[in-house]
């Protein structure tokens, strides 16, 4: 409720100014039932003591105090200034700890993507990590071997440079699946996040590492932790870059598909299967819509700026004057 720009916590309080209208008539009533009588000769000043400047004047304590009265009322009801947005909101956010594990053996600068294999898993890696602004954030890259080339990190951009610069054949040369997924459940284990998530992304068989990739999920599932698996690329012969006469060459690409699906089975993820950019970017969000962070939005309302004290200041003044008025104006009048 707002009246004369305030909003007003108690407004109820306004039924109370019909008593104002009920003493007004008593006021009346009792001035009405006899003469007032007016002993000092002292009225000179205002002409006949019957004179309107005299009664108007008698008048002036009550309307002083009918109107400290009106204040006090207003006062009780607790004006408040408004603001423009008088709401305060909270958002609590649980993220998820996802580790990105991608396969950058030289396989993965196969042809049958643009502008590469691996530069299609980039692309649409990159998409997906900037959909997750609330969600820290890892990345793992194996070939025969396995490292982390970004900590777990809210800090994307970090994230989104390191994951720019990857380049094939700058480790030793196969690929260890079960090294990839290791190396993410190290950077996981000791998150305190509710959700731990490893996608992994490869184009082949696992044929090297010191860990087998289905040692390594069941160890992913005792800790709590979901392995997305994400098959790329097409089977058979593929072009790859390089190569005498014609400036390509042929390798025969082949994917484990049977052990990737295991692997996401154990763990409580997915496989994915993705033969073009298209289906790759579909792939990592549908990913994106199964790891949702969870936001709690606390909503409630602030404190407004009290402006009752204005009121009552005012009916002080008001009572004051009528008490010098009736004390002394009238008295020096009589």
């Amino acid at each position: 409720m707002r009246f004369w720009e305030f909003t007003y916590h108690s407004p109820w309080m306004f039924y109370l100014f019909v008593i104002l209208p009920l003493l007004v008539w008593l006021q009346l009533r009792k001035s009405g039932s006899k003469e007032p009588v007016i002993n000092h000769s002292g009225l000179y000043l205002f002409g006949d003591r019957n004179g309107f400047l005299s009664k108007l004047l008698r008048w002036i304590p009550f309307v002083l105090r009918m109107l400290a009265l009106f204040l006090i009322i207003i006062a009780l009801a607790r004006p408040q200034k408004p603001l423009d947005d008088d709401t305060i909101t909270e958002k609590s956010i649980e993220g998820i700890d996802i580790v990105l594990s991608i396969d950058i053996s030289e396989s993965m600068k196969a042809l049958d993507f643009k502008p590469n294999r691996l530069g299609a898993a980039k692309k649409a890696a990159k998409k997906f990590i900037e959909k997750r602004p609330n969600d820290r954030i890892g990345l793992v890259v194996y070939e025969g071997e396995s490292y982390t080339a970004c900590a777990l990190t809210t800090d994307h951009d970090n994230l989104l440079k390191r994951l720019e610069n990857l380049e094939s054949g700058k480790l030793e040369g196969g690929t260890a699946i079960g090294m990839g997924i290791a190396t993410g459940i190290n950077r996981l284990r000791d998150s305190e996040a509710k959700s731990k998530v490893i996608i992994l992304l490869t184009d082949g068989e696992n044929n090297t590492g010191k860990i087998h990739p289905i040692t390594a999920s069941g160890y992913a599932k005792e800790l709590g932790m979901r392995v997305y698996t994400v098959g790329i690329g097409t089977t058979g012969k593929v072009r790859m870059p390089g190569g005498f006469p014609f400036g390509n060459s042929f390798i025969d690409s082949k994917l484990d598909e049977k052990m990737l699906t295991e692997i996401a089975e154990i763990t409580g993820g997915n496989y994915y299967r993705a033969k073009n950019i298209r289906q790759l970017q579909s792939i990592y969000e549908e990913i994106d819509k199964l790891e949702k962070s969870k936001i709690n939005t606390i909503q409630y309302k602030r404190d407004l700026p009290e402006a009752f004290h204005w009121f009552v200041i005012g009916a002080l003044i008001l009572l004051g004057l009528e008490f010098i008025i009736k004390n002394f104006v009238l008295r020096f009048t009589q």
